[in-house]
């Protein structure tokens, strides 16, 4: 072969090697072998649920009038259900009313969702253009228990959360929190998970992020507070998960402090109201 010949040779070896390594990888990545990703941390949406798509859809067209938005409330049904107004076990608007209208704050909460939703949430517009000064982060709990995902991949998934947080809001703080205590079979992985987020946040290396585990407020005698929850006072009753009125009103006074320390304001004063003994209904 004469010089000129392998000349021409090498750089078409060369560029055919190439382009082959972005199919050689793919192949890689699909093979029967490969681990398949955590789904908590897969950006998914729930568009074929009619409420669902119309309320993300209602969120995104009405940010313009937003813009001013100083607290977000980011989270599944439990913050979803800031906007119902059904006395007397789910009367929840006086409470927004009292401690979160006067901030501005803006309920992102969607009944169901896990990580992985909220993470297409925030990929699809939901906080963009706004400069709020704190996130109140409130989610897991459908991970571990509606999807069956372990401890781990919802670690992962809030980690995610958090970190997506930072890269679109360099300059809001983040108030998480632990999930809350049910009587979901869950539970003890809920438990689990909190653990982690405990050691990861609450030390303080994350500048941007404050972690409460306020768990012990759903407790009396050591026993879960069936009282302050709403499912079983349902037809049919259902195992406890949302707190009811009283309840919310109680997580809403226990996180006031840090929340206003956060946001640099004044704190709300709580309204004083009894706490039942437990009791099922």
């Amino acid at each position: 072969m004469s010089a000129l010949s392998k000349s021409l040779v090498l750089p078409a070896l060369i560029v055919a090697v190439l382009c082959s390594l972005p199919v050689m990888v793919k192949a890689q990545a699909q093979s029967p072998g490969s681990a398949p990703p955590d789904p908590a941390v897969v950006p998914t949406d729930r568009l074929s649920v009619g409420w669902w798509a119309e309320r993300h859809k209602t969120i995104v067209d009405g940010l313009a009038s937003h813009k001013d938005a100083q607290l977000l409330m980011i989270g599944d049904s439990i913050t979803n259900n800031y906007e119902k107004a059904n006395p007397p076990n789910e009367d929840f608007q006086p409470i927004w009313q009292q401690y979160y209208a006067p901030r501005k704050a803006l309920n992102l909460g969607f009944s169901g969702d896990t990580t992985a939703n909220v993470l297409w949430r925030l990929d699809h517009g939901e906080v963009e253009g706004l400069h709020p000064k704190l996130v109140v982060l409130l989610i897991g709990t459908n991970n571990t228990g509606m999807m069956h995902e372990t401890a781990e991949e919802t670690e992962a998934g809030i980690d995610a959360v958090i970190a997506d947080l930072e890269r679109r809001l360099p300059e809001t703080k983040i108030l998480l929190l632990g999930i809350l205590p049910s009587r979901l079979p869950s539970k003890d992985l809920n438990f689990d998970v909190n653990g982690y987020l405990g050691l990861h946040y609450a030390g303080g290396e994350d500048p941007h992020v404050t972690y409460m585990d306020i768990s012990v407020i759903f407790y009396q005698g050591g026993s879960l507070n069936d009282s302050v929850f709403y499912d079983p006072y349902l037809n049919p009753p259902r195992a406890s998960l949302h707190p009811n009125t009283l309840g919310q009103r109680m997580m809403a006074s226990a996180i006031e402090p840090t929340v206003a320390r956060l946001m640099g304001d004044t704190p709300v004063k709580p309204t004083e109201v009894p706490v039942p003994t437990s009791a099922q209904p």
